[in-house]
């Protein structure tokens, strides 16, 4: 497989092209057919372009034109993804006499291992005066596992292999759901948060209309007057 990689990564272009025939697809996927590797090369430097073989192993060998910076990136991207969305098995030492402290570290690591998808082997070597109490080791890894609870689950539950207990987990199926829910919930603005409504404005035709209902219906003020007789 790291042979067929690194194949791909040094793919031949141009005058690095010593076989006479190719056949030839053009930078709009377009197949052209079998040409000789002069001529196709000549034709892909015409556009601006280049000759990329990109399956040698055929015959004839399959070039395309295109440009070889954009087909690098192309590349590039594709193994960045293809590396991101990869599942690995992450491994988790613990000793039977490990202290709070160092257990609640390795849970916050396999809570993290978790969360991206992979899966957690724990490791517990049991020796001395431990190898007779292999059921404290045991209780220890399922200690572990049930502070985890909400995320993952046994796939394989503790096991001995000789002096070694063993215990995989892997996450729940409907952690992911449960995560994003929680994170839409933290993210969610509340009703103290939400935007002050702005109050409308009047026009001028809306404001005469108003102080004229206003006047018609403010009644008028009696002044009265004392005379003196």
């Amino acid at each position: 497989m790291a042979d067929r990689d690194e194949q791909r990564r040094e793919l031949r272009v141009n005058d690095q092209i010593r076989i006479p025939r190719v056949l030839v697809i053009d930078e709009n996927g377009q197949k052209l057919g079998v040409m000789e590797t002069r001529d196709a090369i000549r034709l892909a430097r015409s556009k601006g372009l280049d000759l990329i073989e990109v399956a040698p192993h055929v015959r004839p060998p399959v070039c395309r034109i295109m440009d070889y910076g954009k087909f690098k990136y192309q590349q590039q991207k594709r193994a960045k993804e293809a590396r991101k969305h990869q599942k690995e098995l992450k491994e988790i030492r613990l000793s039977p006499q490990i202290s709070e402290h160092d257990l609640l570290y390795r849970v916050k690591s396999a809570e993290e291992f978790l969360k991206e998808g992979h899966k957690v082997r724990l490791f517990m070597q049991v020796t001395g005066r431990w190898a007779s109490h292999m059921d404290l080791g045991e209780a220890k890894l399922r200690d572990f596992a049930n502070r985890l609870s909400h995320i993952a689950i046994f796939e394989i539950p503790p096991t001995y292999q000789g002096k070694m207990l063993v215990a995989v987990l892997t996450p729940r199926k409907d952690a992911k759901a449960k995560l994003q829910a929680e994170a839409a919930k933290v993210t969610a603005p509340t009703q103290s948060q939400q935007p002050a409504q702005t109050p409308q404005k009047v026009q001028p035709e809306e404001q005469q209309k108003i102080a004229s209902e206003q006047a018609q219906t403010e009644k008028p003020k009696v002044i009265e007057v004392s005379t003196n007789e």
